[in-house]
């Protein structure tokens, strides 16, 4: 079983130089839990290093964000356990994936999940499967928490972080805030976009600060969602509309996420219900009719992330600390649970040593090339979609109009999507 460690108890096996395990994870997020199992799974001892208390972890609180899975995640979920510890209630296929291009009007472009004779084909994707999966982050947390604290060889050290490492050639001693120093022979970043551990690894990184922030929450809404996601791009604000598991079968809950420049948002969170129910339901063009606010309105600031490197020596990153993605394409979750288990299979393919330099090195290459060609592409178009000068607007449409005629283009994004592999 998981032990949890505190502030004054040292936790796992003792060696000279204090507590020891194979590797140490800095950060209890979905990314370095995922890789807490992973590891374990392999043989190796793990001590996940978490600055908030356990009970953070055993019960997260509603963040805002609805998580859009992907086949590969959901395949890799169901493979460790956690994809049973998800209520199923709590679980919303996405079927239709519709972007626009706001007051410019033109076709939409539409994504469908394969149906045999819709506008994928079955070559896109498994027929009768939808193109992918949404599921309340806090839930995710919860449930990979669950199989951690049941799963031997993983130990939690919460209320603590990760102030400074020292490497050698076999092994490393890392210090903890609490004063404590560990021996062990990796040590993973998992600690999010402004990550300690790159810092302390010398490890720069590409900021995009795209100066807007990003507002979250839950709306009900009169007509159904029918499992669309609905994202589109109008003059100085980029909205979607997220469908969230039916509540009593009628399917008129959505997640919304409204990026606006920080002011707006910051207007917008503490406005009167009324007030932000009348002002997001025109924002939205009465797509859904009258939206009604459910739930607290939480907001972050907008920035993406991506490292100079992804290891050093003894060191790897992996989730946000690697990649902090625009939420454009939701796909930042879904490359965290990919680079935990691109570095694990990597190490486990080696000489043994989960701190080896050749297999950090092709551990690199492989989630580089996975991770580099949809960042910039997101970020450009991020840009292209924010801004409402010159030539963008026009741009904008034609894009989407040449998109949507593009089949091969359409199959490859809904293989990405559906593709368990």
């Amino acid at each position: 079983m998981t032990r949890h460690g505190n502030d004054h108890q040292a936790e796992g096996p003792e060696r000279k130089g204090g507590a020891a395990c194979d590797v140490v994870v800095a950060g209890g997020g979905p990314a370095g839990l995922a890789a807490a199992l992973s590891f374990a799974r392999e043989g190796w001892q793990v001590s996940v290093v978490e600055k908030v208390p356990c009970s953070v972890l055993e019960a997260p609180s509603f963040d805002g964000r609805e998580i859009a899975l992907t086949h590969h995640t959901v395949h890799w979920l169901k493979q460790h356990g956690v994809w049973d510890e998800i209520p199923a209630e709590a679980i919303c296929p996405l079927d239709v994936a519709r972007v626009e291009s706001g007051s410019l009007g033109g076709p939409p472009l539409i994504f469908h999940a394969p149906d045999g004779g819709g506008a994928a084909s079955s070559d896109a994707g498994p027929e009768g499967e939808p193109l992918g999966f949404l599921v309340a982050n806090h839930l995710i947390r919860r449930a990979l928490h669950r199989v951690v604290s049941r799963t031997e060889g993983i130990t939690l050290l919460c209320r603590t972080g990760v102030t400074g490492y020292q490497t050698g050639r076999d092994v490393m001693q890392v210090r903890l805030s609490d004063g404590r120093a560990m021996q062990a022979r990796l040590l993973v970043g998992a600690d999010g976009r402004f990550s300690q551990i790159r810092e302390l690894a010398g490890i720069g990184a590409i900021v995009h600060d795209f100066g807007m922030s990003i507002l979250v929450c839950r709306m009900r809404h009169l007509t159904p969602h029918d499992n669309t996601a609905l994202q589109w791009f109008d003059e100085r604000q980029t909205i979607a509309l997220l469908p969230v598991a039916p509540d009593g079968g009628m399917g008129d809950i959505s997640s919304l996420v409204l990026t606006l420049p920080p002011d707006d948002i910051a207007r917008l969170r503490v406005a009167a219900p009324d007030d932000f129910n009348a002002e997001i339901t025109r924002r939205t063009d009465e797509r859904l009719g009258l939206l009604r606010v459910m739930s607290d309105r939480i907001t972050y600031p907008l920035k993406a992330v991506y490292a100079h490197r992804f290891q050093a020596p003894r060191v790897a990153l992996i989730g946000d600390a690697a990649v902090g993605m625009h939420p454009i394409t939701a796909h930042g979750f879904n490359f965290g649970i990919r680079g935990q288990e691109t570095l694990v299979q990597e190490l486990s393919a080696g000489p043994g040593d989960p701190g080896d330099a050749a297999s950090l090195q092709r551990f690199e290459r492989r989630h580089r090339k996975a991770t580099f060609p949809l960042f910039t592409a997101t970020n450009a178009i991020a840009v292209a979609y924010t801004r409402d000068d010159g030539p963008f607007p026009l741009a904008r449409r034609a894009g989407l109009m040449l998109a949507n005629r593009l089949a091969p283009f359409k199959k490859a994004v809904t293989r990405m999507l559906m593709d368990p592999v």
